[in-house]
């Protein structure tokens, strides 16, 4: 059992814990592993660890329901800290499939791998080995993630394990879906009628992260705790359009961010051609030849701070940022309300609409 005052650091003890323990058992592999592992271990670092939150979020709203004292297993911290091995596999793959240079303010996996390669002065091409390497990083995060799930869950009654075992490949499978969903979006949008691709935009950010940042470890969670089907409804009822907003708010972040603040350059979603509901509402209300300079100019890589700035201001003075904001809103409205009546614990509740704010209003 754990105390559950601050969940944030047991995710993360247990994290590092686990991390520390897989390079240990590898160590007679080698120093060119020693390389591998050692990526590995800087891609689960950090973070705000908002899926492990969530997931203990879930689980207490069904067991302080009829055991307001109840402390925090190990199944749940272990199931928690899985969450958040397994963001840290998708970040890399993302990164790579985004061609980003950064994460977190530091490098992206696959540039610090090509650092290293171009700092052994190793033969070949740099950045051919960091792509490589970063694939096959995030592969052993994915299955990192299983065997601590797996190694948490032998301590849960049979009947909850299969439970959260369910709920933890729904997620795997969807979020997989969801991220082919958005790779295919930048060049599938072409060939789409304009006044679909809001509602495209917004399958990818159900897929792709409001599924599997919010609902998914909040039903993990809640099946660690023994979750009747009321109560299981009332979570996936708050956790869905929360991940909604949570993804449009990352969208806003993504075109108007403060790097400082996000670790990741202003308008990198511009650089990088993702087609968001903030560009879908944009498209819309451009006439056919502003729309076809916009479509020229999201994607390419070699936008300068005056590229993003004009298109800053197109997005403004089109309304879409005024038509995502009360998006977000009624999101964040829709998941409260899912909450009231619920038969849920009274100060899980409170947690929860806590983590609501955090996720809806904020600046990283």
């Amino acid at each position: 059992m754990f105390a559950a005052a601050d969940p944030i650091e047991a995710i993360s003890q247990r994290v590092d814990t686990f991390v520390t323990a897989q390079r240990t058992g590898a160590a007679d592999a080698g120093a060119d592993a020693a390389v591998f592992l050692d990526a590995a271990a800087d891609a689960a670092t950090g973070g705000k660890r908002l899926r492990g939150r969530f997931c203990v979020a879930g689980w207490r709203a069904v067991e302080e329901f009829s055991s307001p004292s109840a402390q925090l297993p190990a199944p749940v911290i272990a199931a928690a800290a899985a969450l958040e091995v397994f963001h840290a596999a998708a970040l890399v793959h993302d990164d790579l499939i985004d061609n980003s240079d950064t994460r977190r303010g530091r490098p992206a996996t696959h540039r610090a791998l090509q650092a290293r390669h171009l700092g052994a002065g190793w033969h070949g091409d740099a950045d051919a080995f960091g792509r490589s390497g970063a694939i096959l990083v995030g592969d052993l995060l994915v299955a990192w993630s299983d065997d601590l799930l797996e190694e948490g869950l032998r301590a849960a009654s049979p009947d909850r394990a299969a439970a959260a075992r369910r709920q933890y490949a729904d997620m795997r499978r969807e979020v997989t879906i969801g991220q082919f969903l958005d790779v295919a979006e930048e060049s599938a949008f072409v060939t789409e009628p304009d006044d679909r691709h809001a509602e495209r935009a917004l399958r990818v950010a159900s897929y792709k992260s409001a599924r599997y940042s919010v609902q998914q470890p909040l039903a993990i969670g809640a099946a660690l705790a023994g979750a009747d089907s009321s109560q299981a409804a009332a979570l996936a009822g708050f956790g869905h359009p929360l991940g909604m907003a949570f993804q449009l708010r990352d969208d806003v972040l993504g075109v108007f961010g403060d790097e400082r603040a996000t670790g990741k350059p202003s308008g990198d979603d511009l650089r990088e051609g993702k087609r968001t509901v903030l560009i879908a509402y944009t498209r819309e209300a451009l006439d056919p030849g502003a729309r076809r300079r916009l479509d020229e100019l999201v994607g390419d890589p070699g936008l300068d701070a005056g590229q993003i700035a004009a298109l800053q201001q197109t997005i403004t003075d089109s309304g879409a940022l005024e038509r995502v904001e009360r998006l977000i809103a009624d999101y964040a409205a829709e998941a409260d309300q899912a909450l009231s009546g619920a038969r849920l614990g009274e100060s899980a509740v409170g947690e929860l609409r806590e983590l609501a704010h955090a996720a809806t209003v904020r600046t990283t």
